[in-house]
């Protein structure tokens, strides 16, 4: 699943710089995660990024509104970054 910035955000600009997607961005009051480009750092990283620099705990979570799987995320990342991959069925 996506992940959420909680209410917690004390917008300390360590997240923003982190995500490989650059799915974070400054909302109206905090920063916010782009669920359509977070993959949990999948594809880039073992552990989300952003929940390892955030210096609040539990400020950023998985965002019960956007479950995916890990399949799911991987897709997500192929697409992002490799879309031939996946209209060619081959490795580009």
């Amino acid at each position: 699943m996506a992940l959420l910035i909680t209410p917690k955000c004390i917008n300390c600009d360590m997240c923003e710089p982190e995500c490989p997607n650059q799915a974070i961005s400054m909302g109206m009051e905090t920063y916010e995660i782009d669920s359509g480009r977070c993959t949990e750092c999948v594809g880039h990283y073992d552990t989300p990024t952003c929940q390892k620099v955030c210096p609040i705990d539990n400020t950023i979570i998985k965002d019960p509104a956007h479950a995916e799987t890990q399949e799911q995320l991987w897709e997500k990342y192929v697409l992002m970054y490799h879309p031939d991959e996946i209209q060619t069925g081959r490795p580009c």
